[in-house]
């Protein structure tokens, strides 16, 4: 970890097509570089193995970056429809995303929320509308 690099607890919900939410509260790291924030943390899926996923924010772009066992690039643009990549262990799908509400709220003290929601395409074929929201606060717990 870097010295800017702040520990902070994080809770992602995500949300498909107006179904229950699906909750993870995971440990990770935030951090600014140049004009973005970037927010780090990994993920262990029983089935495929470890999953380091990084959120970049800009002021006119967001990204989502996995890598591990899935390796997917989501990037959002505000009501522009962008090429993305999903690999798993049986093949590459091509993506498309198209965001329809970009949000990030800096709370100050190295907390905040980002929430996306998106139409998602894979193989040209809708997969639904996502709703994304990553809240995150500093992680005080070896305090």
């Amino acid at each position: 970890m870097t010295k800017n690099e702040i520990p902070v607890q994080v809770s992602v919900k995500t949300t498909i097509n107006g179904a229950d939410p699906m909750e993870l509260i995971v440990f990770g790291r935030y951090y600014q570089k140049e004009k973005a924030v970037y927010l780090q943390y990994e993920e262990v899926l029983e089935e495929v193995g470890t999953v380091r996923t990084t959120v970049k924010v800009s002021k006119e772009d967001m990204l989502i970056l996995r890598t591990g066992a899935i390796k997917m690039r989501l990037p959002f643009r505000l009501q522009e429809t962008l090429k993305g990549s999903y690999e798993l262990p049986l093949g590459a799908f091509e993506t498309t995303t198209t965001a329809r509400k970009m949000d990030y709220t800096d709370h100050g003290n190295n907390s905040g929320r980002i929430e996306i929601v998106y139409d998602f395409e894979m193989q040209g074929s809708p997969a639904g509308t996502f709703h994304l929201e990553i809240l995150f606060h500093p992680d005080h717990s070896d305090e």
